[in-house]
């Protein structure tokens, strides 16, 4: 069984940072790429960022709004990836959800974690 454990989220002013973290536990054989989502109270989930391996290093995407403030970064051998937030705005304010593709035995699998808030306010 693979669980995925979202952590870092808070309370922060605004221009203030937050490092996000996913861990993935469990008997892991591969971890294929993650990403990270956030939801709003009467929004859609959204994208932020996503990170994957490709033919010759990372693959990374970023949604417009983290462009230039947030950095997604991964720790192979501790099957963790790590959200920077910098500059942040009262409108990242949301709950932020990690998704992980794992090889647990039975071939890759999505799994998501239960989500960490986030509130940007003065």
């Amino acid at each position: 069984q693979v669980q995925i454990v979202e952590s870092g989220g808070g309370l922060v002013q605004p221009g203030g940072s937050l490092r996000l973290s996913c861990a993935a536990f469990g008997s892991i054989f591969s971890f294929y790429n993650a990403g990270w989502y956030r939801q709003a109270p009467g929004k859609q989930r959204e994208l932020v960022a996503n990170i994957g391996s490709g033919g010759s290093g990372e693959l990374i995407n970023y949604s417009d709004s983290a462009k230039g403030r947030f950095t997604i970064s991964r720790d192979g051998a501790k099957n963790t990836v790590y959200l920077q937030m910098n500059s942040l705005k009262p409108e990242d304010s949301a709950v932020y959800y990690c998704d992980a593709v794992v090889d647990a035995g039975r071939g890759p699998h999505r799994y998501w974690g239960q989500g960490t808030q986030v509130t940007v306010s003065s």
